[in-house]
Protein backbone atom coordinates (compact mmCIF):
# COMPACT_ATOMS: atom_id res chain seq x y z
CA UNK A 1 0.00 0.00 0.00
CA UNK A 2 2.49 2.28 0.96
CA UNK A 3 4.64 1.38 -2.40
CA UNK A 4 1.55 2.45 -4.68
CA UNK A 5 1.02 5.74 -2.53
CA UNK A 6 4.40 6.66 -3.40
CA UNK A 7 3.82 6.26 -6.74
CA UNK A 8 0.72 7.81 -7.07
CA UNK A 9 2.44 10.70 -5.68
CA UNK A 10 5.00 10.90 -7.96
CA UNK A 11 2.48 10.16 -10.90
CA UNK A 12 0.50 13.52 -9.23
CA UNK A 13 4.09 15.63 -9.36
CA UNK A 14 4.68 14.52 -12.55
CA UNK A 15 1.20 15.89 -14.06
CA UNK A 16 1.83 18.95 -12.23
CA UNK A 17 5.30 19.42 -13.57
CA UNK A 18 3.81 19.03 -17.07
CA UNK A 19 0.95 21.56 -16.26
CA UNK A 20 2.83 24.62 -14.93
CA UNK A 21 6.43 24.24 -16.17
CA UNK A 22 7.97 23.27 -12.69
CA UNK A 23 10.71 20.63 -12.18
CA UNK A 24 9.40 17.34 -10.54
CA UNK A 25 11.95 18.69 -7.55
CA UNK A 26 10.05 21.67 -7.39
CA UNK A 27 6.57 19.77 -6.96
CA UNK A 28 7.78 17.71 -4.00
CA UNK A 29 9.39 21.33 -2.43
CA UNK A 30 6.03 22.97 -2.84
CA UNK A 31 4.00 19.79 -1.52
CA UNK A 32 6.01 20.03 1.76
CA UNK A 33 5.66 24.08 2.04
CA UNK A 34 2.04 23.28 1.21
CA UNK A 35 1.40 20.62 3.98
CA UNK A 36 3.53 22.98 6.01
CA UNK A 37 1.67 25.99 5.67
CA UNK A 38 -1.80 23.82 5.89
CA UNK A 39 -0.85 21.48 9.19
CA UNK A 40 -0.86 18.57 6.76
CA UNK A 41 -4.35 19.51 6.20
CA UNK A 42 -5.41 18.86 2.43
CA UNK A 43 -6.52 22.19 1.96
CA UNK A 44 -5.48 25.60 2.47
CA UNK A 45 -7.76 28.75 3.75
CA UNK A 46 -6.84 32.08 3.74
CA UNK A 47 -6.10 31.80 7.84
CA UNK A 48 -3.35 29.67 7.00
CA UNK A 49 -1.74 32.28 5.10
CA UNK A 50 -2.71 35.05 6.99
CA UNK A 51 0.10 35.03 9.57
CA UNK A 52 3.12 34.17 7.26
CA UNK A 53 6.01 36.65 8.56
CA UNK A 54 7.08 37.33 5.16
CA UNK A 55 3.21 38.69 4.10
CA UNK A 56 2.67 40.50 7.45
CA UNK A 57 4.14 44.24 6.79
CA UNK A 58 3.59 43.73 2.86
CA UNK A 59 0.77 46.44 2.00
CA UNK A 60 -1.30 44.83 -0.32
CA UNK A 61 -1.31 41.75 1.82
CA UNK A 62 -4.82 41.33 1.49
CA UNK A 63 -4.63 41.04 -2.34
CA UNK A 64 -2.03 38.67 -2.66
CA UNK A 65 -3.64 36.05 -0.55
CA UNK A 66 -7.16 36.70 -2.38
CA UNK A 67 -5.15 36.03 -5.70
CA UNK A 68 -4.80 32.30 -4.07
CA UNK A 69 -8.58 31.97 -4.16
CA UNK A 70 -9.55 33.68 -7.36
CA UNK A 71 -10.97 31.45 -9.76
CA UNK A 72 -9.51 33.79 -12.78
CA UNK A 73 -5.92 33.04 -11.46
CA UNK A 74 -7.12 28.75 -10.98
CA UNK A 75 -7.54 27.96 -14.86
CA UNK A 76 -11.61 27.81 -14.02
CA UNK A 77 -13.63 30.24 -16.87
CA UNK A 78 -15.72 31.57 -14.06
CA UNK A 79 -15.48 34.31 -11.24
CA UNK A 80 -15.20 34.69 -7.89
CA UNK A 81 -13.71 33.45 -5.41
CA UNK A 82 -13.13 29.79 -3.59
CA UNK A 83 -13.22 29.06 0.05
CA UNK A 84 -10.02 26.67 0.26
CA UNK A 85 -8.02 25.12 -2.22
CA UNK A 86 -5.84 22.11 -2.75
CA UNK A 87 -2.22 21.72 -3.71
CA UNK A 88 -3.37 21.57 -7.44
CA UNK A 89 -4.27 25.30 -7.01
CA UNK A 90 -2.00 26.23 -5.03
CA UNK A 91 0.80 25.40 -7.21
CA UNK A 92 -1.08 26.62 -10.07
CA UNK A 93 -1.13 29.96 -8.51
CA UNK A 94 2.56 30.13 -7.94
CA UNK A 95 3.11 29.13 -11.69
CA UNK A 96 2.58 32.64 -12.42
CA UNK A 97 5.79 33.47 -10.36
CA UNK A 98 7.99 30.84 -12.32
CA UNK A 99 10.91 32.41 -13.94
CA UNK A 100 11.06 32.23 -17.33
CA UNK A 101 13.97 29.59 -18.49
CA UNK A 102 17.28 30.99 -20.04
CA UNK A 103 17.08 31.44 -23.79
CA UNK A 104 13.28 31.08 -23.54
CA UNK A 105 11.45 31.45 -26.85
CA UNK A 106 9.99 34.96 -27.94
CA UNK A 107 7.01 34.22 -28.73
CA UNK A 108 6.76 32.39 -25.35
CA UNK A 109 7.92 35.31 -23.16
CA UNK A 110 5.14 37.59 -24.79
CA UNK A 111 2.81 34.75 -23.40
CA UNK A 112 4.56 34.37 -19.86
CA UNK A 113 4.24 37.98 -20.05
CA UNK A 114 0.56 38.34 -21.08
CA UNK A 115 -0.09 35.88 -17.75
CA UNK A 116 2.00 37.76 -15.34
CA UNK A 117 0.27 40.56 -16.67
CA UNK A 118 -3.13 39.36 -16.37
CA UNK A 119 -2.71 38.28 -12.74
CA UNK A 120 -1.58 41.33 -11.59
CA UNK A 121 -5.00 42.62 -13.13
CA UNK A 122 -6.88 40.30 -11.14
CA UNK A 123 -5.67 41.68 -7.60
CA UNK A 124 -6.45 45.48 -9.19
CA UNK A 125 -9.79 44.41 -10.26
CA UNK A 126 -11.52 43.73 -6.73
CA UNK A 127 -15.04 43.15 -8.64
CA UNK A 128 -14.38 41.12 -11.38
CA UNK A 129 -16.10 43.61 -14.11
CA UNK A 130 -12.75 43.42 -15.98
CA UNK A 131 -12.07 47.67 -15.94
CA UNK A 132 -9.95 48.82 -12.97
CA UNK A 133 -11.30 51.79 -11.62
CA UNK A 134 -10.38 54.89 -9.92
CA UNK A 135 -11.54 53.84 -6.50
CA UNK A 136 -9.45 50.32 -6.91
CA UNK A 137 -6.60 51.59 -8.22
CA UNK A 138 -6.69 54.28 -5.24
CA UNK A 139 -7.14 51.76 -3.04
CA UNK A 140 -3.82 50.29 -3.99
CA UNK A 141 -1.76 52.95 -4.10
CA UNK A 142 -2.99 53.93 -0.53
CA UNK A 143 -2.48 50.71 0.81
CA UNK A 144 1.04 50.85 -0.42
CA UNK A 145 1.87 54.52 0.47
CA UNK A 146 0.30 53.80 4.10
CA UNK A 147 3.40 51.46 4.49
CA UNK A 148 5.66 54.88 4.47
CA UNK A 149 3.54 56.01 7.67
CA UNK A 150 4.29 59.65 7.01
CA UNK A 151 1.74 60.37 4.04
CA UNK A 152 -0.91 61.48 5.40
CA UNK A 153 -4.88 60.29 3.76
CA UNK A 154 -5.36 62.90 1.66
CA UNK A 155 -1.91 63.53 0.34
CA UNK A 156 -2.29 59.76 -0.55
CA UNK A 157 -5.86 60.49 -2.06
CA UNK A 158 -4.10 63.17 -4.24
CA UNK A 159 -1.35 60.91 -5.54
CA UNK A 160 -3.60 58.06 -6.42
CA UNK A 161 -5.87 60.38 -8.53
CA UNK A 162 -3.18 61.98 -10.32
CA UNK A 163 -1.34 58.68 -10.85
CA UNK A 164 -4.76 57.46 -12.63
CA UNK A 165 -5.31 60.95 -14.45
CA UNK A 166 -1.89 60.14 -16.29
CA UNK A 167 -3.02 56.54 -17.07
CA UNK A 168 -5.67 57.72 -18.47
CA UNK A 169 -4.28 60.12 -20.81
CA UNK A 170 -1.74 56.97 -21.81
CA UNK A 171 -4.97 55.12 -22.76
CA UNK A 172 -7.35 57.24 -23.77
CA UNK A 173 -5.77 60.99 -24.33
CA UNK A 174 -5.74 63.28 -22.19
CA UNK A 175 -8.71 64.35 -19.97
CA UNK A 176 -10.32 67.90 -18.42
CA UNK A 177 -10.87 67.77 -14.77
CA UNK A 178 -14.73 67.28 -14.95
CA UNK A 179 -14.86 64.52 -17.15
CA UNK A 180 -15.36 60.77 -15.82
CA UNK A 181 -12.93 57.99 -16.17
CA UNK A 182 -14.66 54.43 -16.34
CA UNK A 183 -11.19 52.54 -15.88
CA UNK A 184 -8.21 50.29 -17.59
CA UNK A 185 -9.09 47.42 -19.60
CA UNK A 186 -7.23 44.36 -19.47
CA UNK A 187 -5.64 45.65 -23.07
CA UNK A 188 -5.13 49.14 -21.93
CA UNK A 189 -3.20 47.60 -19.15
CA UNK A 190 -1.10 45.97 -20.94
CA UNK A 191 -0.74 48.64 -23.04
CA UNK A 192 0.68 50.90 -19.63
CA UNK A 193 3.20 48.21 -19.28
CA UNK A 194 4.85 47.29 -22.83
CA UNK A 195 7.72 48.71 -22.05
CA UNK A 196 8.69 47.06 -18.44
CA UNK A 197 10.16 43.52 -18.49
CA UNK A 198 7.83 42.47 -15.76
CA UNK A 199 8.24 38.69 -17.14
CA UNK A 200 11.41 39.13 -15.38
CA UNK A 201 10.85 40.98 -12.57
CA UNK A 202 7.93 39.15 -10.88
CA UNK A 203 9.60 35.85 -9.50
CA UNK A 204 9.35 34.58 -6.51
CA UNK A 205 12.09 31.73 -5.90
CA UNK A 206 10.74 29.96 -3.11
CA UNK A 207 11.23 26.67 -3.86
CA UNK A 208 15.33 27.12 -2.77
CA UNK A 209 13.82 27.95 0.91
CA UNK A 210 14.04 25.25 3.79
CA UNK A 211 10.60 25.12 5.25
CA UNK A 212 12.18 25.22 8.72
CA UNK A 213 12.82 28.67 8.04
CA UNK A 214 9.33 29.65 6.96
CA UNK A 215 8.14 31.66 10.13
CA UNK A 216 4.46 31.49 10.56
CA UNK A 217 3.83 34.41 13.38
CA UNK A 218 1.27 31.39 15.77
Amino acid sequence: MGAAQSEGRAQMYQDLADKTGFSTEQIRNLHSRFQYLTQDEDTLRREHLENLTNLALNPIKRQIIEAFFDKRNLGQNEKGCLQEIGFEEFVTVLSVFRPPKPRTAEDKNKTIKEEKLRFLFNMHDTDNDGVITLDEYRRVVEELLSSYGTIEAETAKAISDAAMLEVASVTVGRMGPDEFYEGITFEQFMQILKDIEIETKMNVHFWNLDTRTMHCGK
